[in-house]
């Protein structure tokens, strides 16, 4: 489930301004960077933030595998035109759908 922070950031109409990304990490994982780059091409938002919340969850058992790199949960902020006129439930869907592969990958949650 997503944060009420994400969906008032979903609500917000998208400026004509440039794109804003912003992202928590020095060096992004391949799976931030592919989360990033699926999302930017699906949404064409006006701002975008990715934080790798991972690090909180590393007694976690999916952390202990090599195949997720160490990234299975992620807080995502958007601000998109593509959001206008969408609840909020079909605003959450359009991010899941999008990440399909990456929660078949090990992501574990996005809010």
């Amino acid at each position: 489930m997503l944060l009420p922070t994400l969906r008032r950031a979903f609500i917000s109409p998208a400026p004509t301004s440039r794109l804003l990304m912003t992202s928590n990490s020095a060096t992004p994982g391949p799976v931030e960077q592919s989360i990033r780059h699926k999302l930017v091409a699906l949404l064409e938002p006006s701002s975008i933030s990715i934080t790798n919340d991972s690090w909180q969850h590393r007694h976690h058992a999916p952390m202990r595998t090599e195949t997720n790199n160490g990234e299975t949960h992620f807080s995502i902020q958007v601000v998109s035109d593509r959001f206008e006129g969408k609840n909020t439930m079909q605003r959450h869907r359009m991010i899941y759908s999008a990440l399909a592969k990456e929660f078949e990958q090990g992501l574990t949650r996005c809010r």
